[in-house]
């Protein structure tokens, strides 16, 4: 087995956060994002990350949200890390960054190799750089979308940043994502869910396991 670290994003009920502690989850996320079928409001969001121990990272993730919105979140939901799921250019990332004083995670699309270079953009303000699958044209979510990237592209990369390789991940797969980008860590939302939004234990504990190599699992 490896200590490959495994994000479960996207959560919505509090069984769903048990649930994902269970399969071995090294981070939780709740999506604040109105468009998208995880979306939760403050309040739900805020109980559930409660109920998480320490040791587990709680992650808010958002989608170009204004300084306001970003308020009420960090002043409302328990957390550990925001994640920016928009078009947040480097110095947005470094105002939310400074302004809310948690570690940020941006998320960068990737399609082919044009849209490499921003991976060190954004490397140098954020402590973390998840990415992602960019998303088809006209697409109403900027994640989630089950879509995976060619992974050969991030093959052998220097990283100056921890990041996080996420887009179209599920318990099928996983394994030979890491065994082709080096990943260490691994986001998942939609691999794991019977539905849009429903996430599904039995196969958060698949995915876990298929990440970290478990076998017997």
């Amino acid at each position: 087995m490896t200590d490959t670290r495994v994000k479960i994003c996207g959560l919505t009920e509090t069984a769903d956060v048990a649930a994902a502690l269970l399969a071995g989850a090294s981070y939780v996320g709740f999506v604040f994002f109105p468009k998208s079928p995880r979306h939760l409001e403050l309040d739900a969001a805020a109980f559930m990350a409660g109920s998480v121990p320490e040791g587990i990272t709680r992650v808010a993730l958002t989608v170009d949200a204004d300084d306001a919105t970003l308020d009420r979140i960090v002043g409302e939901v328990p957390l550990d890390m925001l994640q920016l799921h928009g078009s947040e250019t480097p110095e947005r990332v470094a105002a939310i960054r400074a302004r809310h004083g948690l570690p940020v995670m941006k998320a960068v699309g990737v399609a082919d190799a044009g849209d490499l270079p921003a991976l060190d953009r954004y490397a140098d303000v954020a402590d973390q750089i998840l990415v992602d699958a960019k998303p088809p044209k006209g697409a109403e979510l900027p994640g989630g979308n089950g879509l995976a990237f060619d992974w050969r592209l991030i093959a052998e990369r220097d990283w100056s940043q921890p990041w996080m390789l996420a887009g179209g991940l599920h318990a099928g797969n996983v394994a030979e994502a890491i065994r082709l980008t080096g990943a260490t860590q691994v986001d998942v939302s939609s691999g794991v869910e019977s539905a849009p939004g429903m996430k599904d234990g039995e196969r958060m504990r698949d995915f876990v396991a298929a990440a970290r190599g478990d076998v017997t699992a």
